[in-house]
């Protein structure tokens, strides 16, 4: 192992409490129900559209395109107050730095939404890449962006661990040759993460650092 990737959203963070609010205050704009928070919840690796389309229920696509850039907004001015690591998330990456491990994230959130969560975070100097879904034209599931990450750091995809909570991430670091662990605490879009294909599922953050040999 030659250095660590991760997602950003339900696997170093949890930026749930944000991204709610957010579609909370929009419905309120709209004139509609509060959303379904746990619903919404376990949509937020999928992105903003996958958001809108919890948080109204029967919206068709034009109307989920056309209220997307109102939402991120909403999004990038309330902060991220509630976003905060996941527990054991910052002695876990402690423990790659200690040994010399360059770990990055790669994210399908756009640069300007990913980088004041990084850095809000306390991560953005600590992180050897970041590689958002706006750096590149293609995004995940595709490997493109791993590629880049690894590029980036110096080193090749089968030499890397790629870490997410979502299908995508499995199967962008799959494709792109990397070992993948499916991270069964995060928000995993409704799906089951041991039927993803991913090398390891890890249930707990503190389980991870076993996996990654470092302990």
């Amino acid at each position: 192992m030659n250095a660590v990737l991760f997602d950003l959203d339900g696997t170093l963070a949890d930026s749930a409490p944000d991204l709610v609010a957010a579609m909370a205050t929009l419905c309120d704009e709209l004139g509609e129900p509060p959303p379904d928070a746990a619903a919404v919840t376990r949509v937020v690796s999928a992105g903003g559209k996958a958001i809108l389309r919890q948080g109204l229920p029967g919206a068709d696509a034009a109307r989920i395109d056309a209220l997307l850039p109102r939402y991120l907004e909403l999004y990038a001015t309330r902060g991220n107050h509630s976003t905060r690591l996941y527990d054991g998330v910052d002695a876990m990456l402690r423990g790659l730095e200690a040994r010399g491990v360059p770990w990055g994230i790669v994210t399908n959130k756009a640069g300007w939404l990913a980088g004041p969560v990084v850095e809000h975070l306390g991560l953005a100097a600590r992180c050897a890449v970041l590689v958002a879904g706006d750096t590149l034209p293609q995004r995940k599931p595709d490997p493109a962006p791993v590629h880049h990450a690894c590029a980036q750091i110096g080193v090749e995809a089968v030499n890397t661990i790629f870490v997410g909570d979502d299908l995508r991430d499995v199967e962008a670091g799959r494709a792109a040759g990397a070992r993948t662990i499916a991270a069964a605490w995060g928000y995993l879009n409704g799906g089951d993460p041991y039927a993803w294909g991913a090398d390891v599922v890890v249930a707990r953050v503190d389980d991870l650092p076993p996996v990654l040999h470092f302990t």
